[in-house]
């Protein structure tokens, strides 16, 4: 019997393979071991099991299996290319078979009376049936034969490859070798209670039957397996960092909620919190009573509030003496922040700083000495709240947004800055909604809150799709808001491939509303301006001495006009379905009934179109958060991939959300009842981890 360590032999030994077809392999497909190609899986399935006739083919049939003889061989004829033609009958009726491609070679193979298997796409051409280059399997008599008809998995393959023969049917036969050759080489890495209690298959019988099922069953049984198995392991991950690695970072209590929270909450809260702001202030409040570091990710639709839920858990470090820091992106976004926090602080006696690059020579050394003096209780800023020369007096909380646009290195020198060698409690925020099981992959080791309410009286805004014909109708629609005191942004997409042209499209299309709207101070915003020049449009727009801002997406984050009531989106289609729903939540933000007109292009793709009608059908993030994985897929949901979610061969975070919080929970199970997994019946489990661990790369930060 081959051992277990034959999935790392080379192609080259495979029988059928070769140097020559090794080499062609690696660099077609990326497989060089047995390894690779046992988990080369099918692309899709053709179910030859279903014997058809002749009689019952009808023009609509795109696949058929036939049984039957072939009755006659037409010889090749010249001109412009070989051409071989047969005829087969199945005894319901006769079709004629065609070869353009190795005609010479069929004409070699195929012989008269003989009977076969054949299986292809019908075509009719007048009063003949034809299927040109169908596949043939012989086997002598009848009941030989019936081994063919079964599911047959069809493999990628490149044309290169096809003309080495490995078609398809060339790569399959090599999987029935590789089965031959590795025998029953595998190892079970799944214990055996997680087997029973999940209802799963073992390894070696999953990995033969998603290859060569016998059945439609016997295949969902197997991708169940395997599936389950990819979750599983980086499930298993997650749980280790949660409940092993986790409470090894240890950091100050704060026991006491104390008098600047209660005073700010009594008597100077500008709104009255929603129920779900309650909610995850409570759990933040937990988490921030014990002796280990809070990881929290709190996510929130635009509008909802987590600034002020952010800022009443720096209340909760201050009140036991500790500082509190806020890391941002954008400077834009950080003065935003810093503006709304310093506004609640006012009636508190609360130091506010703000640290940005544009912070610069005797205004900076203030800060950094208020800082490391603990004068400054809260430090508001961008990446420049990471350089060594911010030095706090004693660090509690760090709140980081839109953690996603940070580096991983990043965050860990924020951590560093902890009083007492400790590690500052860490809150995330995004308002990015992220579908559970995304979040439960991405942030799995870290604990989610959602604000999934937003505050009473807030008006939904009204969506629309609009195209270039009605442009005269949205022209007129933006004067009759802008003449009731209102303001609008125009967005246009910006996209590195055609930044020329989509710059040019901007600055034509500024050009163009100020010609139409004459009277109304139009500005302009977009990424080759510097940021001088950008952050005094903006604040003239947020004054409200221009009414009209074009721009790109720079506005996406980080604006808050509460006078704005319309955006306008050109050319909506080029555009992701998160970044229309940010853009969507610039307006919307006072008492006015705001507007998102989508204007659309002709050429819009079908995913466009989706896009679209999601955005016209619901205001709510995370709704639109589940179409937009299911539209784009998980490692591209967040704009840029991910860094750190794994591979997955088989599984998906959207199709499979069932199996995905099974495997979650036996991995969670399995840590939590074994942690070092030095178990007996955990071993084989405990090996195949480690060498996963190093595989994904065990070090890599995503959360």
């Amino acid at each position: 019997m081959a051992q277990p360590g034959i999935w790392k032999t080379e192609l080259a030994y495979l029988k059928k393979v070769g140097p020559t077809r090794a080499d062609l392999l690696k660099s077609e497909l990326g497989l060089m071991t047995f390894g690779d190609l046992l988990q080369f899986f099918p692309r899709k399935y053709i179910d030859r099991s279903k014997l058809g006739s002749i009689r019952d083919i009808r023009p609509d049939t795109s696949q058929i299996t036939l049984m039957g003889r072939i009755t006659g061989i037409n010889a090749m004829r010249g001109g412009r290319g070989n051409r071989l033609t047969a005829t087969f009958s199945d005894g319901t009726g006769s079709i004629e078979l065609t070869w353009f491609k190795n005609a010479r070679f069929v004409q070699q193979t195929l012989k008269a009376g003989e009977e076969v298997v054949i299986f292809g796409n019908p075509r009719q051409f007048g009063r003949t049936i034809q299927i040109a280059h169908p596949e043939i399997e012989r086997g002598g008599d009848r009941d030989a034969l019936t081994q063919h008809l079964k599911i047959v998995p069809v493999y990628q393959t490149t044309e290169k490859l096809s003309r080495a023969g490995l078609d398809s049917k060339g790569i399959r036969k090599l999987v029935e070798q590789l089965f031959e050759q590795a025998g029953t080489s595998f190892s079970e890495v799944l214990p055996l209670w997680v087997l029973q209690q999940c209802r799963l298959p073992g390894r070696g019988e999953a990995f033969r039957n998603i290859h060569f099922p016998a059945d439609e069953a016997t295949l969902e049984t197997a991708k169940r397996r395997l599936k389950f198995e990819e979750f599983f392991f980086f499930q298993m991950l997650m749980a280790q960092r949660k409940l092993v690695e986790q409470p090894k970072h240890g950091s100050h209590p704060f026991p006491v909620v104390g008098q600047l929270f209660n005073d700010f909450y009594a008597h100077h809260i500008p709104f009255p919190l929603t129920e779900a702001q309650k909610r995850v202030i409570k759990e933040i409040r937990m988490d921030l009573r014990k002796p280990m570091q809070m990881n929290r990710l709190v996510q929130g639709d635009v509008g909802s509030g987590k600034t002020m839920v952010a800022f009443m858990s720096m209340l909760l470090a201050l009140d036991n003496g500790f500082q509190a820091a806020l890391m941002a992106p954008t400077e834009i976004l950080a003065e935003q922040h810093h503006n709304n926090i310093a506004k609640y602080s006012k009636h508190l006696g609360i130091h506010v700083g703000l640290l940005t690059g544009s912070v610069k020579g005797a205004e900076r050394k203030q800060v950094l000495a208020g800082v490391q003096q603990g004068i400054i209780r809260i430090l508001i800023g961008t990446h420049a709240v990471l350089e060594d020369s911010v030095v706090f007096e004693k660090l509690g909380l760090v709140v980081v947004d839109e953690q996603h646009k940070f580096g991983v290195m990043q965050r860990a020198k924020l951590w560093g800055k902890g009083a007492g060698g400790l590690f500052p409690h860490n809150m995330v925020m995004t308002a990015t909604p992220i579908p559970r099981t995304l979040a439960l992959t991405v942030y799995g080791d870290v604990d989610v809150s959602k604000i999934d309410e937003l505050p009473p009286g807030r008006k939904p805004i009204v969506t629309a799709v609009r195209t270039e014909a009605q442009r005269l109708h949205v022209f007129g629609f933006m004067r009759n808001e802008l003449e009731s005191g209102r303001q609008v942004y125009v967005v246009y997409p910006l996209v590195e491939e055609s930044e020329k042209s989509d710059l040019l499209a901007v600055t034509e299309g500024y050009e163009a509303l100020t010609r139409a709207f004459q009277g109304y101070h139009v500005g302009i915003v977009h990424g080759k301006m510097k940021s001088e020049a950008k952050d005094f449009e903006m604040q003239r727009f947020k004054k409200g001495e221009t009414r009209i801002l074009v721009a790109t997406t720079v506005i996406e984050v980080g604006v808050d006009v509460p006078n704005a009531s319309v955006i306008v989106v050109e050319n909506a289609d080029k555009f992701g379905l998160s970044q229309l729903h940010q853009l969507r939540g610039r307006v919307g933000r006072g008492q006015h009934q705001s507007y998102c007109i989508l204007m659309a292009g002709k050429q819009a793709s079908e995913d466009a179109r989706k896009r679209l009608s999601a955005m016209v059908d619901t205001n709510d993030g995370f709704k639109i958060a589940e179409i937009d994985m299911e539209i784009r897929g998980p490692g591209d949901f967040l704009g840029v991939r991910q860094s750190g979610l794994p591979e997955m061969k088989l599984a998906s975070l959207t199709e499979d959300a069932e199996l995905f919080y099974e495997a979650r929970d036996a991995a969670f199970s399995m840590i939590s009842n074994d942690p070092l997994l030095g178990l007996p019946e955990h071993s084989l489990t405990a090996q195949y981890f480690q060498k996963y661990q190093k595989k994904v790369g065990v070090l890599k930060d995503i959360a």
